[in-house]
């Protein structure tokens, strides 16, 4: 969905072991912080040679969540500079990250490689680890017999994925590295996809270890505005899939994904409530959050006996991880993939659409379950899982916070908190609490 930008930029560039200088402020189109290929495009124009946004240092927020005001990136000259030296400023981060004043040299201290490790840096925000992961597509793409016919375009970078695309002849391809607490992407798209071929991109590569994979190109916009029938679709045909593969997924849950069954959501609800996001909480809400986490084995039973099997959930189903295209919507995004309770996907898409469009994606959500389980309650599943769904997303969020750098907690500072709020009122509605 495009807006308009209100965001400015300055990017602190290197080239290797070489710290160059700054560039900017400059203004840029997209207003979203993770979305940086205007940011790539303004920066090779300047400097004559391609770069890549490597990570955040600095954001001041535009007062709409991520997105708008002014960032400040780490970038990495590829080759050192033929043109645009005399526009960097030479001014460096301070030891806050922070430019220093034009004119002073400054030490560019954590923005290189040669200061040793940070703790939990991702791959795709490192210099060697773009470049690691840029030379595994090449040669992926020349072993598919497609090798690429031109540059790595990086679109997006932050905590959660770098993400290039890459130009061949039969079309372009997409590459997508994630860190290591994100799910087997390739793993769970072919287990969709031996159910439904159409509903997930193709799989060109992937480096499971390394959390890297190639994916074909799925012409077509995201599904923000997308008319009903195509909700109904797309989650009509996830339903199914998924109703598919519990009916011959064996004992239990599948090799390469994880548990968050409602029983195990239930175990991992206390650690989240005595950690980080208890400060986030006053301690109304913290007494309230735990009362409700005692009564967690109780719903997840109740959810148990409406009859509809824990399965391969997609974890953050909304209509911005859907594209529509000339052969219906594709799913995409499987990084947050697990075994789980099916509602938690039945419930994500309302928080995206418009009431009316809401209620039929619940109506085919229920619809094609009731045809999957005969005698299931899908309908009561929905209003059974509500507070869990929440509970998974806050015990997510802090998955995330746990595993990113600092300087990236920004995206995710107070989600859990707020998604603990929610629950407490998803269960006060249901007569939980």
């Amino acid at each position: 969905m495009s807006e308009a930008s209100g965001r400015t930029v300055s990017a602190l560039v290197t080239a290797g072991t070489e710290w160059l200088g700054t560039v900017g402020p400059f203004p840029v189109a997209d207003p979203w912080w993770a979305e940086v290929g205007s940011v790539v495009t303004h920066l090779e124009g300047v400097l004559g040679t391609p770069v890549v946004v490597l990570r955040l240092v600095d954001a001041e927020d535009g007062g709409r969540g991520p997105r708008d005001g002014h960032t400040t990136y780490h970038v990495e000259a590829l080759s050192r500079p033929t043109a645009g030296l005399a526009s960097l400023r030479p001014g460096a981060p301070d030891a806050t990250g922070r430019p220093s004043s034009p004119g002073d040299p400054g030490d560019p201290g954590e923005l290189g490689e040669s200061a040793g490790p940070v703790a939990h840096r991702a791959e795709w925000a490192k210099a060697s680890g773009v470049r690691e992961a840029l030379g595994w597509a090449e040669a992926a793409l020349r072993e598919a017999g497609r090798p690429a016919e031109g540059p790595a375009r990086q679109v997006k970078t932050w905590n959660l994925a770098g993400l290039f695309r890459i130009p061949t002849r039969p079309g372009p391809v997409w590459l997508k590295i994630t860190p290591g607490f994100a799910a087997d992407e390739a793993r769970a798209i072919g287990m969709l996809a031996a159910e439904d071929p159409g509903l997930v991109p193709a799989v060109v590569a992937a480096d499971t270890p390394n959390r890297r994979v190639l994916l074909e190109h799925v012409p077509g916009g995201d599904c923000h505005g997308a008319p009903r029938e195509i909700v109904a679709e797309a989650v009509s045909r996830l339903a199914r899939a998924q109703a598919a593969l519990a009916g011959h997924g064996g004992d239990g849950r599948p090799d390469g994904l994880p548990d968050r069954t409602p029983s195990a959501l239930a175990a991992s609800v206390g650690g989240l409530l005595d950690g980080e996001a208890a400060g986030d909480l006053n301690a109304g809400e913290l007494r309230l959050a735990h009362r409700l986490a005692a009564r967690l084995p109780s719903l997840a039973a109740a959810l148990e006996s409406c009859g509809l099997p824990c399965t391969l959930v997609h974890g953050d189903f909304h209509p911005g991880n859907w594209v529509s295209g000339p052969r219906g919507p594709v799913v995409l995004d499987l990084a947050d993939s697990h075994y789980g309770h099916p509602a938690l996907d039945g419930l994500r898409p309302r928080d995206f659409l418009p009431a009316d469009h809401g209620e039929a994606a619940a109506a085919a959500w229920c619809e094609t379950w009731a045809a999957a389980v005969p005698g299931g309650d899908p309908a009561r599943a929905l209003v059974l899982a509500e507070p869990l769904q929440h509970l998974a997303y806050a015990v997510r969020y802090q998955e995330f916070l746990d595993n990113i750098e600092s300087s990236e907690r920004r995206y995710h500072e107070g989600d859990p908190a707020q998604a603990v709020r929610a629950a407490v009122a998803a269960a006060e509605a249901v007569g939980v609490l």
